[in-house]
């Protein structure tokens, strides 16, 4: 059964799937191709004629990562500002809506991962998901503002996408039985990095209601200073000096020097290059400054992270020697180390090493981010995913949440995830509801946050 919609672009076709009505691969921005390369996204063209979007657009540019959640083959293109919606049924209904951003480090993924499947949230929830894809790595984060004001946001590129998609949503969605005055926008590790960059954003100011960074805060962008020895890096390992030559090289010429740059350099101050960079339009500040001056205190906001994230990064086993330097890395040194042995007795020096990266990854920038937000609002929310994978090596691990989030336990390859047994449905309705919960009323049923209290919710 097929089922059309109008946009602003122009009529498109989808299907019913799963039950619910899903188009696939819908563009939100013109191609960012051939002159368009490192540009800010620009308006579709449109068409006339019935589009079919049954099909879900390719992928961003990406080196194959075999990441857990990587199930799916993923041809991409340059040509890759395409998103995906989930609805339960095309009509006037004002449904409250879930746009979703994907992680991946800002180098691989996509918003067709079955992982992310909208149908849970329609059916169970009467809402409407959108997830995207959007510009990664040097086609989205490489500072090329020294070639003139054309280039002015090229260092966020990425980012702005995430928001051109977010305005696509509030133009259209109330052809898909959307609300665009009840959006809510959600994401994991890079996607979280992405949900509260978007929240400090000026250009998202008022465009969503509701923010759910999961594992990723409002860190890990670049300096503007650090975003531009990067795209020196770039320039160096591509031998090239001028614009020109950069837009006439071939895709895998720029992934391949992106790679390079990735085994080269241990990152700035803790942040990979091509991450978003500051110093521009789209993010003019650090993200945690814009929030601690105000940004998004309207937002209502739900944040968390796994109890052992790093389990995933983790090579290996740690000796003493390397944790060390490690904990001498984060800044505490053998004061550092003296404090998480006295919690954790007995610990070996891996799991030592987890946990350390774990809190200064991911568990302390969401803390920072809801103690930002403490002076204007008490509309801030803590969950810890802390039930563990039947896989030993991986525990609460990162990513885990992402399946009951969404109801998805069923779904290729989160068997690998969670472990043999039975799956555990009970939590995964229970973590479902609560997020269906806060897409529609902005709310959960927990206290929110404070400095004084700290309320949390554990998923367990």
């Amino acid at each position: 059964m097929s089922v059309i919609a109008e946009t602003t672009s122009g009529p498109i076709q989808g299907r019913v799937k799963d039950d619910v009505v899903l188009f696939s691969g819908v563009p939100y921005a013109a191609a960012p191709v051939g002159p368009l390369r490192f540009r800010a996204p620009q308006p579709h063209e449109g068409w006339e004629e019935v589009r079919q979007t049954t099909r879900f657009g390719l992928a961003a540019p990406q080196v194959a990562t075999g990441g857990m959640t990587n199930t799916v083959p993923v041809p991409w293109s340059e040509d890759c500002l395409y998103l995906n919606i989930s609805t339960p049924a095309v009509d006037d209904n004002r449904r409250p809506v879930f746009i979703w951003i994907h992680g991946g480090g800002y180098r691989s993924g996509q918003g067709a991962v079955p992982w992310y499947n909208g149908a849970s949230f329609a059916n169970r929830g009467d809402i409407v998901t959108v997830s995207i894809n959007y510009r990664m790595g040097v086609f989205a984060f490489a500072d090329l503002s020294r070639f003139g004001d054309d280039y002015a946001t090229s260092g966020a590129n990425g980012t702005l996408d995430q928001i051109t998609a977010i305005r696509w949503v509030r133009e259209n969605i109330a052809a898909f039985g959307g609300d665009p005055e009840q959006i809510t926008i959600g994401g994991e590790s890079a996607g979280g990095f992405s949900v509260a960059t978007v929240l400090a954003s000026p250009l998202a100011q008022g465009l969503f209601r509701g923010a759910i960074p999961q594992s990723g805060a409002a860190h890990h962008t670049l300096s503007k200073a650090d975003g531009e020895q990067c795209t020196d890096l770039l320039l160096s390992q591509l031998g090239v000096s001028d614009l020109q030559s950069l837009l006439s090289l071939d895709a895998e010429s720029l992934l391949a020097a992106q790679t390079e740059i990735d085994k080269s350099q241990r990152g700035f101050n803790g942040v990979s290059p091509f991450y978003p960079v500051e110093g521009n339009p789209v993010v003019p500040v650090n993200p945690l400054q814009a929030i601690k001056a105000g940004a998004g205190r309207d937002v209502a906001v739900l944040t968390g992270t796994n109890k052992d994230e790093a389990t995933l990064f983790v090579m290996g086993e740690v000796d003493e020697a390397r944790l060390q330097r490690e904990a001498e890395r984060y800044g505490g040194g053998a004061a550092l180390l003296e404090t998480y042995r006295a919690a954790m007795p007995g610990a070996s020096a891996t799991e030592l090493s987890v946990a350390m990266s774990t809190d200064f990854t991911f568990r302390l920038p969401a803390i920072r981010l809801a103690e930002a937000r403490a002076a204007f609002t008490d509309r801030t929310w803590m969950y810890l995913f802390a039930w563990e994978s039947r896989n030993p090596a991986l525990k609460s691990t990162h990513a885990l949440e992402i399946p009951f989030v969404f109801n998805t336990l069923s779904k290729p390859g989160v068997a690998a995830f969670i472990g043999q047994g039975e799956p555990p449905q009970a939590l995964a309705d229970t973590m479902h509801d609560a997020w269906i919960e806060f897409i529609r009323t902005g709310s959960v049923s927990w206290a929110p946050y404070t400095p004084e209290d700290r309320q949390c919710m554990i998923f367990d």
